[in-house]
């Protein structure tokens, strides 16, 4: 198939709601204000190796295991389904608020390129090109550093309430995406 603007654009958008990066500015101002600076250029490129490498040798893994991919995808899209619901109702699942260190743990991984990162990742793997996620992780994470290096003006510009806003909108998106995702992949499971 390969490059495709759509599929490209669809890839970004589900992995810029499941980053959710503009969520976690509070997070992100949270660990800067207690630990100091953030790397956020280290954070960016560990996070952008550990995803572009999960597109990989995750399938390759699942094998290992004995695990197809639809079954991982409809697992995928549960996980997405709690992710959203995090987002829209405000509650936190995964997500540490206390860790002990900053930049590559907690910032790169798992809050940047998390659980629910990886399942998506894969998920998304059963249905677009490769070269069209690969791409649409670069530009997540040009995103994510943009809003590593400026969350504190970010946070100023929104505030409180325009950060709620924007998590509960792309909190809907995700899981209208976890609707489909499931709905597209149950079937093989029964086939």
């Amino acid at each position: 198939m390969g490059f495709d603007w759509k599929e490209m654009f669809t890839v970004t958008m589900v992995l810029f709601a499941v980053i959710d990066i503009v969520g976690s500015i509070p997070i992100i101002v949270g660990l800067r204000n207690r630990l100091g600076h953030i790397q956020s250029e280290k954070a960016s490129i560990v996070a952008m190796v550990i995803m572009i490498a999960f597109l990989f040798v995750g399938e390759e893994i699942l094998k290992l295991i004995g695990i197809d991919a639809n079954s991982f995808a409809v697992a995928g899209s549960f996980v997405l389904f709690f992710l959203a619901l995090e987002m829209i109702l405000g509650i936190h699942l995964y997500k540490d608020d206390n860790p002990s260190t900053a930049s590559i743990v907690p910032i790169a991984f798992p809050l940047i390129a998390g659980a629910g990162t990886m399942t998506t990742i894969l998920s998304l793997r059963s249905a677009y090109d490769k070269i069209n996620i690969i791409l649409a992780i670069v530009i997540n994470i040009a995103l994510v550093y943009v809003v590593l290096k400026s969350s504190a003006k970010i946070e100023k510009i929104l505030g409180n309430n325009g950060l709620g806003v924007i998590r509960k909108v792309f909190g809907v998106i995700l899981l209208a995406i976890a609707v489909k995702l499931f709905a597209s992949n149950v079937k093989g499971l029964f086939a």
